[in-house]
């Protein structure tokens, strides 16, 4: 593959350093840009300044003075950075493009791309996908949102490697030629609208995955939400995925199925979850269209037990079982979480309040014995255990929370951290969040 010059020479704006930003600067180096990187922090790493020196990177650091927008050309953004900020809303009135970290991948990527988004389980259907293939005696790089960047990854990968590139709303935002080779969305419900404004602007950001694509490549989607391929003119060929009903992957007299082929009896898989059912579905027809086997794909289902703060069993204490679940930053994922256990549950929830209600959750109240809640919400929390006549108890963080449920848990109990809530009110994100929670699991005393 040829090395992509449509950056050389261009005088490129890369905002903000966190992961993404990081690789984009790399990588734009070594397509022959000229790197002006600019960031509210101040980089007090010297080796970073004198790195970036090296590189012929500029640094503006502590400010966006919007004097840099008078030669640029691109801007390669941090997708958590809004476009509501003064500096970008001057550089939109000026008409300087402004995209995000996986424009850069899809230039420079010599593997196939899968790319997976979704308001709910993208994480799962991106780890088992990469799992399916890799069982498959196939070589896979996950990267994107889950993590890895993909600019990064795209540097790695050979032409024998596949992307499983995880996809946000943010990020989708700023793509203008980025196309996958194979798209999964796994299903669409309203979230993130404090930064996208509305539930029609959200959905736009997800389908925007799809605006590059064309008869070549593959789509798979939700066939629940059918309705929603309705407003494109689209010629992407596409398979859908259902847990009843007719569909290429569906759930058959308890079998997993794929086209008519039975692969594994739900009650074989390890993964635990209805819902679940759903990603697993998505993630077959994904892998079997890159190649995965179906000795592969049943290995994985076998084995393959979920991912760190995403339902993640921590074990017990006192005869009460533990799940972290700090991935769930919205109502959809926690009543999916709520509506797995059968026994009396101490659900510990809050977190950032984006102006949305609880109450869709009422329905699953039934199990619940006791709401432990913290953070910005927790007003919002105590409103709901009142509604539904539920104890309710408030706690300064989640290892706080976790050591109050502890004390009042019984035998048999469940205590499930699904917070509905993002966590930037009190962490960086649900990662760091989830392992405060496991660290107040590891100080329960025996």
């Amino acid at each position: 593959m040829e090395k992509y010059d449509g950056f050389k020479n261009k005088r490129v704006i890369v905002l903000g350093y966190g992961r993404s930003g990081r690789s984009a600067v790399s990588a734009l180096v070594s397509l022959g840009a000229h790197v002006v990187l600019t960031t509210n922090e101040i980089l007090a790493d010297e080796r970073v300044r004198q790195t970036m020196k090296g590189w012929g990177v500029e640094i503006v650091d502590g400010h966006h003075p919007s004097s840099l927008l008078n030669d640029a050309e691109i801007i390669v953004k941090n997708p958590g950075i809004p476009y509501e900020i003064e500096f970008l809303k001057e550089a939109v009135k000026r008409g300087i493009p402004i995209i995000t970290e996986v424009e850069i991948a899809g230039h420079i990527s010599e593997a196939p791309i899968i790319g997976i988004t979704g308001t709910n389980g993208k994480t799962t259907v991106t780890h088992l996908i990469g799992e399916m293939l890799n069982q498959s005696g196939l070589d896979s790089i996950l990267c994107g949102n889950i993590g890895y960047p993909a600019s990064s990854a795209a540097k790695e990968a050979t032409g024998d490697t596949i992307l499983v590139m995880e996809l946000s709303s943010f990020q989708l935002m700023g793509i203008r030629d980025f196309k996958p080779d194979t798209a999964v969305i796994t299903n669409i419900y309203e979230a993130h609208i404090d930064y996208h404004g509305s539930v029609e602007a959200y959905e736009a950001a997800k389908l925007n995955l799809l605006r590059n694509m064309g008869r070549q490549d593959k789509l798979i989607f939700n066939g629940m939400q059918k309705e929603k391929l309705e407003k494109l003119d689209h010629t992407i060929d596409t398979e859908y995925f259902s847990v009843g009903g007719e569909a290429s992957a569906c759930i058959r007299e308890g079998m997993i199925t794929y086209k008519d082929t039975p692969l594994i009896h739900v009650d074989e898989v390890k993964l635990m979850g209805a819902h679940n059912h759903e990603n697993i579905l998505a993630a077959v027809i994904a892998a079997k269209t890159n190649g995965a086997t179906d000795e592969g794909i049943i290995r994985t289902l076998k084995e393959f037990g979920g991912i760190p703060h995403r339902m993640e069993y921590l074990g017990t204490h006192g005869g009460t079982a533990y799940y972290n679940d700090s991935k769930a930053t919205n109502n959809l994922a926690t009543s999916f979480a709520l509506k797995t256990f059968k026994t009396p549950v101490i659900w510990i929830a809050g977190g950032l309040d984006r102006g949305q209600s609880v109450d869709d959750l009422i329905p699953r109240m039934d199990r619940i014995r006791t709401i432990i809640t913290f953070g910005e919400t927790k007003y919002k929390f105590l409103e709901l255990a009142e509604k539904t006549h539920k104890e309710a108890l408030t706690a300064q963080n989640p290892y706080d929370a976790i050591r109050l449920a502890a004390e009042i848990s019984e035998q048999g109990d469940t205590v499930l951290f699904s917070p509905a809530c993002a966590s930037w009110d009190q962490y960086k994100d649900y990662e760091a969040r989830g392992d405060h929670f496991k660290e107040g699991f590891s100080s329960l005393e025996d």
